[in-house]
C-alpha cells in the first residue's frame, strides 16, 4: 500500500512538472534532394523534404524530443548553435561529444531549452556536410508570465543568410583533405534561395520581428532593407539596448533579432545581403512585399559597406545588454554583475596557419585538432585511456614553434571564472563559438592584446552571446563563468578552417559526480569507437 501511495505521488509530481515544462515531439527524415538556388542543379541535405529544414518553435524550459532518421548513405550529426545543453554535453551534436547517426538508423535528441530565450539555428556538424544544407532556425519564446521589452510583433520571420557553393560538399571536402583551400563562394542565399527568391509579406503599418542568422561557411554579411530602418532587440538570447540601424553586420555563426515596421509607401522593397571585408563582393536580394503593393522591385539594390572595418567595429561595440529587461526568468538580465567577479584564469588563443606533411592546416596555440576514433565525452565517461590528454593545448600560444597535430583538450575547473582573449594576426575576419555557454564580450580593438587592454573593458552591460567576431589584426576578449560541466567544443566558424584543425575541446571538470552538476549518459546514447558495447550504467 505504501509503495502504491508513493507511486501515485510521483505520478502527480511528474504531471505538475510536465505542466510547467511541456514536451514537443518532432520526427525528422534526413535525405538528399536536388535544389537550384543559384540556377544549377545540385544535391542538398533536406529535412522532411525541406531546404532549409523546418524551424524549431519552443518556449523557455520546453523539452524538445526530435527523432532524426538518417536516410543518407553516410553518417549524420546535428548540432544546435547557441542552444545551451545544460549539464548535458552528450546531446551537443558534435563529434567530440556525440556518435554520428549511422546510415539507415535513427537517433532521438532529448533537449531542454533550459532558462533560455532568443534566436538560434541548427546545422549538420559532421565533416563538411554544412556546405550541403541541413540547417534551420530555432526560436525560444519567453514564458507568458515573463515580460518582453517590446510590444508583441505582428509577425515573426526566420531569415537564414549565408554564402554558398555550387559544388557538391563531397568535392569541397576532398579539396580540403588534399591540403588545399577552397575558392571564393559562388553566391549568397536567403532562406535557401537566390536573388529575389525569398519573399516576406507584410501588412502596412504592422511591425515584424526578423530573426537573422548567418549559417554560411566563411563570410561576414551585411543585411539591410531598402527604405526601412531596423531596431535591434535581441542577440543570441540576450535582449539588447534597442538601437535603430540602417544595416547590420552578421558574422558567421551569429544570430540577431530586429524589428521592422512597414511604414513606407505600398510597394515592394529589396532586402539586400552582401559580403563584408572582401575584395570581391557578392550580393543577393530578397523582397519585402507589402500586401497592397503597387510597384515591384526595380533598379539596383541599396548599397552597403564592404571593407570598412571601423564602421563594423563601432557597431559591434554599440551592442549592449538591456539591463532593465527580463531574460528567461523574472529577474533583470543585469542582476548578474560579471564585472565584479574575480577572474581566476586568462586564456589567450591565437590561430596559426601552417603546412604539415605538405598539406594546409590551421592550429590554435600551435595545436591543429584531429578527431579521435571515439567521441571525447564518451571516452571521458567510460575512462577509456589513450583517446585524449587533458592539457594537450596550452593557455597561451608558444613562442618560436611551429604547429603539430593532436586531439587537443583544455582542462578547466567547474565554477571557474575565465577570461579568454582571441587574438587575430591575419588580414581576414575570424569568428569563434563556444558550445554550451554564453560569454560576455567585454572588449575588442585593433592590434595586439596586453594586460593594459583591460582598462577599456565594458564591465557593466557587455552583450552576452555564444559567437564573437575578431576583426583583422585585432583582438576580442570575453568573460565566461564555467558553470556547465561537460566537454564543450570551442571552434572557428570559418568552416574550412575548423575542418582543418582550428578548434579544440574545453573539458569543464569536477571530481564530484552528481546529477546536480551533470546529467547521466542518456539511455538511448549511441556508442561508437572504443565505447561500442560498453554498459551505459557505471
Amino acid at each position: 500500500m505504501r509503495l502504491l501511495i508513493i507511486s501515485i505521488i510521483f505520478c502527480v509530481f511528474a504531471i505538475v512538472i510536465r505542466g510547467d515544462d511541456p514536451y514537443r515531439f518532432l520526427t525528422w527524415n534526413v535525405t538528399y534532394g536536388f535544389i537550384y538556388p543559384l540556377g544549377v542543379r545540385q544535391q542538398a541535405i533536406l529535412i522532411n523534404g525541406q531546404f532549409p529544414g523546418p524551424d524549431i518553435y519552443s518556449v523557455t524550459n520546453d523539452n524538445i524530443i526530435i527523432n532524426v532518421h538518417n536516410n543518407l548513405p553516410e553518417p549524420f550529426l546535428l548540432s544546435w548553435n547557441g542552444v545551451q545543453q545544460r549539464k548535458n554535453s552528450f546531446e551537443d551534436g558534435v563529434y567530440g561529444t556525440t556518435c554520428p547517426i549511422p546510415p539507415g538508423k535513427n537517433f532521438t535528441y532529448i533537449m531542454q531549452m533550459k532558462d533560455q530565450i532568443g534566436s538560434f539555428y541548427y546545422f549538420p556538424s559532421l565533416a563538411f556536410q554544412k556546405a550541403a544544407g541541413g540547417f534551420g532556425g530555432i526560436r525560444i519564446l519567453s514564458r507568458p508570465r515573463i515580460p518582453v521589452p517590446f510590444p508583441a510583433p505582428d509577425g515573426d520571420f526566420t531569415v537564414l543568410i549565408g554564402d554558398w557553393y555550387k559544388a557538391n560538399h563531397k568535392i569541397l571536402e576532398t579539396i580540403l583533405e588534399q591540403g588545399k583551400m577552397l575558392k571564393f563562394p559562388d553566391g549568397i542565399l536567403i532562406n535557401g534561395l537566390g536573388s529575389n527568391g525569398a519573399w516576406f509579406t507584410v501588412k502596412p503599418g504592422k511591425t515584424y520581428r526578423l530573426r537573422i542568422s548567418n549559417v554560411g561557411l566563411r563570410n561576414s554579411l551585411n543585411f539591410r532593407i531598402q527604405g526601412h530602418m531596423m531596431k535591434l532587440v535581441e542577440v543570441e538570447g540576450t535582449h539588447t539596448v534597442q538601437t535603430t540601424i540602417s544595416s547590420l553586420d552578421v558574422h558567421v555563426g551569429q544570430s540577431y533579432s530586429v524589428l521592422v515596421t512597414a511604414d513606407q509607401p505600398p510597394q515592394d522593397y529589396y532586402i539586400a545581403v552582401s559580403t563584408r571585408f572582401t575584395t570581391q563582393v557578392l550580393t543577393t536580394t530578397g523582397v519585402l512585399h507589402y500586401t497592397n503593393s503597387r510597384k515591384p522591385v526595380s533598379g539596383p539594390p541599396p548599397p552597403g559597406p564592404t571593407t570598412d572595418i571601423q564602421w563594423s567595429l563601432n557597431q559591434a561595440r554599440s551592442v549592449r545588454t538591456n539591463l532593465t529587461a527580463s531574460g528567461p526568468r523574472p529577474n533583470p538580465q543585469g542582476s548578474y554583475h560579471y564585472g565584479q567577479i574575480k577572474v581566476t584564469r586568462t586564456i589567450k588563443l591565437v590561430n596559426l596557419p601552417g603546412i604539415l606533411n605538405g598539406k594546409q592546416r590551421y592550429a590554435v596555440n600551435g595545436v591543429s585538432f584531429v578527431p579521435a576514433d571515439t567521441p571525447l565525452k564518451l571516452a571521458d565517461y567510460f575512462n577509456i585511456s589513450g583517446v585524449f590528454r587533458p592539457g594537450s593545448i596550452p593557455d597561451y600560444p608558444p613562442r618560436g614553434r611551429g604547429i603539430h597535430l593532436d586531439t587537443s583538450v583544455m582542462q578547466a575547473d567547474y565554477r571557474a571564472f575565465v577570461e579568454i582573449v582571441f587574438e587575430n594576426h591575419e588580414n581576414i575576419m575570424q569568428n569563434w563559438h563556444l558550445d554550451g555557454y554564453s560569454f560576455f564580450v567585454v572588449g575588442m580593438d585593433g592590434g595586439s592584446w596586453t594586460p593594459s587592454s583591460r582598462r577599456q573593458y565594458n564591465l557593466i552591460d557587455a552583450i552576452s552571446r555564444s559567437t564573437t567576431q575578431v576583426y583583422p589584426k585585432s583582438w576580442t576578449a570575453v568573460y565566461v563563468a564555467l558553470d556547465n560541466v561537460g566537454m564543450w567544443n570551442l571552434r572557428s566558424e570559418y568552416w574550412a578552417r575548423q575542418f582543418l584543425g582550428q578548434q579544440f575541446y574545453l573539458r569543464v571538470y569536477t571530481p564530484v559526480q552528481s546529477v546536480r552538476d551533470e546529467y547521466p549518459i542518456p539511455r538511448n546514447a549511441l556508442l561508437c569507437g572504443r565505447a561500442k558495447g560498453r554498459s551505459r550504467s557505471l
